[in-house]
């Protein structure tokens, strides 16, 4: 009998239609609820989740048939990967498939914030020519922090050779990967010298909220700021403050903490007050969790669950 393969979430059709070709039975599910979905999971080898909701052990437990739990796209905070490795249930996700879609919008995002493109493009639209209010700052010459090495962070190092900066990294997790353009350093290091921080690490419970006023507060220079990792690395309220006293000259956002599990339902009227401070500044860059979001990371997402779903299945 055929591996069945139950999809929760949309995906890029070639990732369906390549698993049917390999021979597995797949089916899609995109209206039920998850107590309706629970029902039936364990007829299903495999479930493929993007962010609809929560794979926790209620869902593992009546998934007493998966051998495979496929998320597409990087972050893991939807499953309980504990709970799923006590159950020998393969958790796969996709960071290879978006990471250059990724380290191509930091770029994009610190670029247009250091020259203040989106404010000068507004003022233009609305018959305002600025000029020397909108003098920007030069990339070269500056000193890039990065905190998190993996697929992400490397993508956004990458990126940045042939802008002649100084790129110092820190990885808790990964040691001896500096060479001639990257540096493998300390946080203590990084705060002494970091002009832009950028950030490229899962949500974990030893990231969550990671970055509030104790962090921020250590740096020595004025800085530039780029989350494209997950929102509740950073103390929205904690930037807001910073950005007011001048220690964060601006920040890069592709990501909120007041992003809800599913991000396409964001109230904004009903966010709270820092959230509505970065509406309104012109030293923030705000998108929509768009980072990695790109025509070609859809099918580059979809390549590398094929591959990683099969090696699960056989």
């Amino acid at each position: 009998m055929s591996p069945r393969i139950l999809f929760i979430d949309e995906n890029h059709p070639s990732l369906i239609g390549n698993l049917r070709k390999r021979g597995y039975e797949c089916d899609e599910d995109y209206v039920n609820s998850k107590l309706e979905i629970e029902k039936v999971i364990s007829n299903y080898d495999a479930v493929v989740i993007r962010s609809r909701f929560k794979i926790d052990k209620q869902f593992i437990e009546a998934g007493k048939n998966l051998k495979c739990i496929a998320r597409a796209g990087a972050g893991m905070e939807n499953i309980d990967l504990e709970f799923a490795a006590k159950k020998n249930i393969i958790c796969a996700h996709a960071p290879e498939g978006n990471r250059d879609a990724v380290g191509e919008q930091t770029i994009g995002m610190l670029l247009a914030l250091m020259n203040n493109v989106c404010r000068a493009d507004n003022q233009v639209r609305n018959g305002e020519w600025i000029r020397e209010g909108n003098r920007g700052y030069e990339l070269q010459g500056k000193t890039v922090g990065v905190i998190g090495y993996g697929n992400m962070g490397t993508a956004f190092v990458q990126r940045l050779k042939g802008f002649d900066v100084r790129v110092l990294v820190y990885d808790k997790y990964k040691k001896n990967f500096g060479n001639d353009w990257v540096k493998e350093s300390s946080l203590e290091e990084i705060f002494q010298e970091a002009d832009v921080i950028s950030f490229h690490i899962p949500l974990t419970d030893e990231t969550n909220y990671m970055v509030k006023e104790e962090f921020l507060s250590q740096f020595k220079k004025p800085i530039w700021l780029i989350n494209t990792a997950r929102g509740k690395i950073l103390d929205t309220a904690a930037l807001v403050k910073f950005i007011e006293n001048g220690k964060v000259r601006g920040a890069c956002l592709d990501v909120s903490e007041y992003e809800s599990v599913s991000f396409e339902k964001i109230d904004i009227s009903k966010l709270p007050l820092p959230f509505q401070y970065l509406i309104k500044s012109d030293k923030v860059i705000l998108t929509p969790h768009i980072a990695g979001w790109t025509f070609e990371s859809y099918e580059k997402i979809a390549k590398v669950l094929e591959e990683k779903i099969s090696a699960v299945l056989g």
